[in-house]
Parts: C-alpha cells; structure tokens; sequence
C-alpha cells in the first residue's frame, strides 16, 4: 500500500473495518471489567465524600477507550484526526483523592489493551491490580497518625500528660504549644500501639487537665 492508497479508502468501506464480532466482544469485556473497576473503587475508597458518578465514569471510560482505539487501529487518516480532536480538549475536573488518578489511568489502559486485542493482558492484569489495591489499600495500619489536643492550667499537669502519653502510645512528639495565664494548650503527634483509644478518657480524667481530644490524621483529612 502506497500512501497515496490510504486516502482511497471511502465511507461505505470503513464500515466493515471492525467487525460486528469484534465491536460486541470488546465493548462486552470493557464492561465487565468496567464494572470490576468500579467495584474495586468502591470498597477500597477513603475519602470523605463518595461519588457514585465517579464510579460510573471508569465504566463509561473503560468502554468509550475501547471502541476510540477499534476505531484508530482500523483507520490510519483517522487516526491522526483523532489526535488533533483529542489536543484541543481540556479537562478541568480536580482529582480530590490522588488514589482516583490510578483508578482512571486503570480504566483508560484496560480500554485500549482490550481494543488492541491483548484480552489475557487486560484480564489477568485488572485481576491482579485489584487484588493489589485491596490488599494494600484496605491494609489496617495501627501506625497511622493521631493528634492529640490537650488543654492544661499549669505546667506540672502538662508534664504528667506527656509523661502518660509517652507511656501509653507507640510515639509522641510535641507539634505545637500555646501558653497563656492558667491555661496551656499542647498539640502532640502520637502513633497508637492498638486500637484502643480508652487512653483519652483517662487521659481527661488526669488532675489538671480541662480537655483531651485525638483526632485522626492521613496527611490530607482530619476525621
């Protein structure tokens, strides 16, 4: 084929391109996998706020990717067309969770892998990606941070409540103090040795100290 011959190419003949077998068996597979995408972000989501129309969007993504690459692989001229059309778009959408990032560039490469024809890749790849993200996701990190807020009147009850902290929790650092006439406040990062929190309550319970909060921290939310 010379490339002249590739500008010969008419309308009506474009249509069998793709075959009725293929477009059917490749929208099937984007989305069943599709769907396993959303499932996987389903339950490994931690964000504040879940949005179901995200969801749906790795769906629609996985299988809209899908049929643009049948359409690209069966087509040279519109290919480069698709190119110029997809330059001008500008998304502007923030990414809240930076998890959501992967779980869009998932559902973009499951598309063009099935389109492509690498249907074992696309299974066995999704399979192991979501097994993945369930394991390290969902993993319980006794680890994670926690700030404890404290509110003292005098500086032998701050001591005390640092000394219980230190005493009672895996780590404890001081992050901030604010001193001021009967009252001292104390921002301390700690790292929990369990679940168990009951530590605060006694914590509160400690001769001058007016109030103890914990809260926890991931580095983007506290809640």
């Amino acid at each position: 084929m010379t490339f002249s011959d590739i500008f010969k190419s008419s309308f009506l003949e474009n249509v069998t391109s793709v075959t009725l077998l293929d477009m059917a068996l490749a929208l099937v597979l984007a989305f069943g996998l599709g769907v396993f995408i959303f499932l996987i972000y389903k339950k490994t989501y931690n964000g504040l706020l879940y949005s179901s129309s995200f969801g749906v969007t790795l769906i629609a993504l996985t299988m809209i990717t899908t049929v643009v690459i049948l359409a690209v692989t069966s087509n040279v001229v519109l290919s480069l067309g698709m190119v110029g059309a997809l330059s001008i778009v500008r998304f502007r959408t923030a990414i809240k969770e930076p998890l959501d990032i992967a779980f869009l560039f998932w559902a973009i490469a499951v598309g063009i892998v099935l389109a492509a024809g690498m249907i074992p890749l696309a299974v066995i790849g999704s399979v192991l990606i979501g097994l993945i993200l369930l394991v390290f996701v969902n993993r319980k990190q006794h680890a994670n941070p926690y700030l404890v807020v404290l509110q003292c009147t005098d500086r032998a009850s701050e001591q005390a409540a640092r000394d219980y902290l230190q005493s009672h929790t895996g780590r404890c650092v001081v992050k901030s103090k604010t001193a001021q006439k009967g009252q001292i406040e104390l921002n301390c990062e700690i790292r929990l040795k369990d679940d168990n929190t009951d530590f605060v309550n006694e914590l509160a319970d400690l001769s001058g100290v007016t109030s103890a909060v914990l809260v926890s921290f991931n580095g983007e939310y506290m809640g």
